[in-house]
Parts: structure tokens; sequence; C-alpha cells
């Protein structure tokens, strides 16, 4: 049963996050080094509190986010939280977008105008599309998973969701980060090319899965391993921390919301296609408080760290030998992405049915957020192809 749901955090749980963020006891930074260079930004950090202490409103911002309709459901026996946004559609053309870590479905905002009413933001009408976006197992406000559920069982769940809840006998899929994974997974094990389930198309702005033998076949893919495997050597730790030893973490992070909202805002900083190396060059101070909220009102910040050891749970990116998705896949490559490059064409065709593939000209990591206009156009026009 889907049930209407609203926003509403108690008073005492914001009034105990507060108390905590004016309590945080501060220590020296390291003298003498580039800003950046050891983590996240004490000064921009401080900025961080200030604001969150003066003049950040989580009243108003849950006014925000509710001005969607927001629906909780329960799919295979877990309460699932989801956007449900159905537009100048009108009950047509669903879309599935799911986020990642350190996100969240707060990311997309500034996309679910465009996306579900374009004719009042320069489209057209038919480029419309129903939205549903859901928050991850044991994120925001979904339900918390008794033990830590992986990628590919949420693509169950997604798949779940679309057709016997929501009744969408079909449907495209988009997503990034861990929702690029999850798209991945859906189209793989729930795609119509096979009739194995309702997804007819995807869309990612992140690679997910590699081929079997994930052995490189030509120069570019050789360097593209080892820029990638240099790239987690300097940035990769906190993979390896969330998926070997989560629930240290998670007692850190559940302790001391400065220290989450640090954890959470260094990726942002380290993810995102910058002015000048300036978080606020992107983003807002509002717009980065609120998806940690989002990550603190709920005590999401334990269990969505659960998520990385669900991923090595489930044998992690590798496809069976010889297996590729045969789905219809689009990918956008936003060039801001720095720890996360796509590999080259040759070996994103060895996993996946490549139908469209665009290069964007700014934007990073978190797409939707960083460059909204690029995203929408890049979906509108990747989703004309399965009218």
């Amino acid at each position: 049963m889907v049930t209407p749901f609203q926003i509403q955090v108690s008073q005492s749980k914001l009034d105990h996050i507060r108390q905590r963020v004016a309590d945080y006891a501060w220590f020296s930074a390291p003298a003498g080094l580039p800003d950046w260079q050891l983590g996240m930004s004490t000064p921009v950090m401080r900025d961080i509190q200030s604001y969150w202490l003066e003049t950040y409103d989580w009243r108003a911002e849950e006014t925000r986010l509710n001005q969607h309709p927001h629906f909780m459901a329960e799919v295979d026996g877990l309460p699932i939280h989801f956007l449900h946004i159905v537009g100048e559609a009108e009950g047509k053309r669903p879309l599935l977008i799911s986020h990642g870590w350190p996100g969240s479905f707060f990311e997309f905002f500034d996309a679910i105008g465009p996306l579900a009413y374009p004719s009042q933001y320069g489209g057209q009408p038919e480029d419309a599309f129903d939205l549903i976006i859901p928050s991850l197992p044991g994120y925001g406000f979904s339900g918390k998973p008794a033990a830590p559920l992986g990628q590919r069982a949420t693509a169950e769940l997604w798949n779940t969701l679309m057709r016997e809840v929501l009744g969408y006998d079909t449907y495209l899929a988009q997503g990034g980060d861990w929702g690029g994974m999850v798209t991945s997974w859906l189209g793989f094990d729930h795609g119509t090319v096979d009739k194995k389930g309702g997804c007819k198309a995807i869309h990612l702005n992140m690679i997910g899965f590699r081929p079997t033998p994930a052995t490189p076949q030509t120069d570019a893919e050789t360097a593209w391993i080892q820029r990638t495997q240099a790239a987690m050597q300097l940035g990769g730790s906190y993979f390896m921390q969330q998926a070997t030893k989560p629930q240290t973490l998670a007692m850190s992070l559940m302790d001391s919301p400065m220290g989450a909202a640090a954890w959470i805002l260094e990726k942002f900083h380290g993810w995102s296609d910058l002015k000048n190396d300036d978080l606020f060059s992107v983003y807002t101070r509002d717009q980065l408080l609120t998806n940690v909220m989002i990550y603190l009102v709920n005590d999401a910040i334990a269990t969505s760290v659960w998520y990385y050891a669900a991923f090595m749970g489930e044998g992690g990116p590798s496809l069976p030998e010889g297996a590729r998705c045969e789905t219809p896949t689009g990918f956008a490559n936003f060039p801001g992405e720095k720890i996360y490059t796509p590999p080259p064409r040759s070996w994103c065709d060895r996993a996946y049915n490549i139908t469209h593939w665009t290069e964007q000209t700014h934007g990073g990591h978190f797409a939707a957020m960083e460059a909204p206009d690029l995203f929408v156009a890049d979906v509108r026009n990747w989703a004309q192809a399965f009218d």
C-alpha cells in the first residue's frame, strides 16, 4: 500500500543536532599545507558551523522539500520513501531516478520541474516524465534493513516498486554513483529486452559494471586503469573503510553532526567541478546543509555506509564472464568527475549495450545538482529514442 508522507522532524531531534554542532570541540589544523590537502578544510568547516547555527533554517528547507509529493510504500517488507511527481506526462513515461552516497533524493530537486513540467521551462509537453525518486534502503526516510543490503537487491526492490506497487508496466531508469550501479542492475536483471522485467532503457552518469575478464585490450584502457588506481590510492580510503568496517565509522558519525558534515562535504569538494577550488562556487550553504541534514534527522548516516559492505558481499562490479547489460544504455560524461572517471568507450561496450554517449561541457559527480540544465537536456535527448 502506498501512503502519502510528509517530512516532519521532531523539534527535539533538531535541538539535539543543533546543540552538538554548537558544542563541537575545535582543534588546530596543520600549518603550512594547502587548505584541502589532508581532508576537510578547517576554514570552510568553521564557515559551515557558523551558518548552521546563525542562518540555516531546517523548517524552511523542510517546507521546500515537501513542495513535491512524497510517499511511503512497503516493498518486500522494507518501507521505501520516494517522491512521485505526475506532471505533464499525466501518468505516462515513467522515469525512475536513483541517487548515491553521499547524495540523496534532494540532488535532483533543480531537475524535477524541467523534467516533469517541461513546457514551463522552455521545453515541450511531450518531453515530460512521471518522476519516481526513491531514497535508497537505509538512506533518507526509507526504512533501515536489518543487515547490509546491496545494489542488486535494491534493483529488485525498485522493479517491484515500479511494476507491482505503482503499476507501471515499463519504465526508464537513471542513476549515478550507487544509483548508477542500481540502475545497471535494473538493466541487467529486469530489462524488457530479455523479458525479465519492466526496464526499457537506462541512463548513467557513472559507469558501474566491469566486463569479465577485466583485462585491458587497448593502450587507452591500460592508461585508464592506471589513472583509476592512482586516483583511488589518493582518494579511495573512504571506500575501503565503508566497505570493510562501516560500523566503526557509523558509531563516530552518529555521535557528531559536525563530523558527519565534514565526512560528506569533503567529498562534495573533491568530486565536484568547482571554480577556483571553491566549494561555494557551485553549491549554496543551504543546499549542502540540507543534504547533510537528510542523513542526520533520521539517523541514516549510520546505515548509509553499510551499502559499501553490501556491494562487496554481492560480488562487486564484475559481470559473469562474457555477459553484458543488453538493455539500451545511455551515458553522459561530466568532465568534473575526478575519481570515478569513465573507462574508454571500448571497455564500456563490453559491459553495456551503449546506444547514447555524450560529452558534457561542465559538471562533476553530482551532475543533477551541479549542472541541472545539462543533466535535463541529456536525459530528454536519450529518452526520445524509447517513445
